[in-house]
């Protein structure tokens, strides 16, 4: 009972530390509130900004990957605790997440700045409609599993959590990944791009289609027919848009 606890405190802790992560995202992309956003602090020199830049970019890529693959999952089960699997990925995610934003090296200079005050507040609006996307989908198909708190509270229940079932609701009718497509909007829709923020966008857009590939070849071979059917009707990120049906 002690060990299930004990995993069931961690699993709160790690929630915590991944929802903290993804708040302070809203804060960081945007240039809200926060005390070091992408354009914040002492700009960089471009071959400064590059330098660390990419390579934190890509630990969190790898990272993200990595670690939600299936033959990864099975080994790292042999290392920490099933029910706390997921909890931990989490964890990870924040941690890489917080030292990108300790660390990153802001390029603050213009590459494009939208003056007219209604397309201005059209874009800020998609930005926070972005957000609210990836909040609404993550509940959509279950947040507090999306974020191992529901795992751990299983164990301590003494329960195994219920598996995955295959499932369609609202957004997830309309595309097959509403989380990518509000990272998308989120990423991409501002009224003010600096170069660093345009290699941010340009970078985890590259990451979140390379993602999207892996994701989808391990949905099919949990889901099988099922998936694959859904993935024929529904399009990948943008409504009404399928390429040959693939898309």
């Amino acid at each position: 009972m002690i060990s299930r606890i004990v995993i069931f405190l961690y699993s709160i802790v790690c929630y915590a530390a991944g929802f903290v992560a993804l708040v302070y995202a809203i804060g960081f992309v945007g240039d809200y509130v926060v005390p070091k956003t992408i354009d914040s602090g002492m700009p960089a020199s471009l071959q400064t900004a590059l330098l660390y830049d990419l390579p934190l970019l890509a630990l969190f890529a790898v990272q993200h990957s990595l670690m939600a693959r299936q033959g990864f999952k099975r080994w790292w089960t042999m290392v920490v605790p099933k029910p706390a699997e997921r909890a931990t990925y989490v964890l990870f995610s924040a941690l890489v997440l917080f030292l990108l934003y300790w660390q990153w090296k802001p390029l603050p200079a213009t590459v494009w700045q939208v003056t007219n005050a209604g397309a201005a507040m059209t874009l800020t609006v998609l930005y926070f409609i972005g957000w609210g996307t990836v909040f609404l989908s993550s509940f959509l198909i279950n947040h507090f599993e999306l974020f191992g708190l529901q795992q751990g509270f299983a164990n301590l229940n003494g329960k195994e959590p219920a598996p995955p079932a295959f499932k369609t609701p609202f957004l997830y009718r309309m595309v097959r990944h509403p989380i990518y497509l509000g990272l998308l909007l989120a990423f991409w829709c501002t009224p003010l791009m600096s170069q660093g923020h345009l290699l941010f966008a340009i970078a985890t857009t590259g990451y979140i289609f390379i993602g999207i590939w892996f994701e989808e070849r391990d949905l099919t071979s949990f889901f099988g027919d099922a998936y694959r059917d859904y993935r024929a009707r529904v399009p990948m990120v943008i409504p009404l848009l399928r390429l040959g049906g693939r898309k």
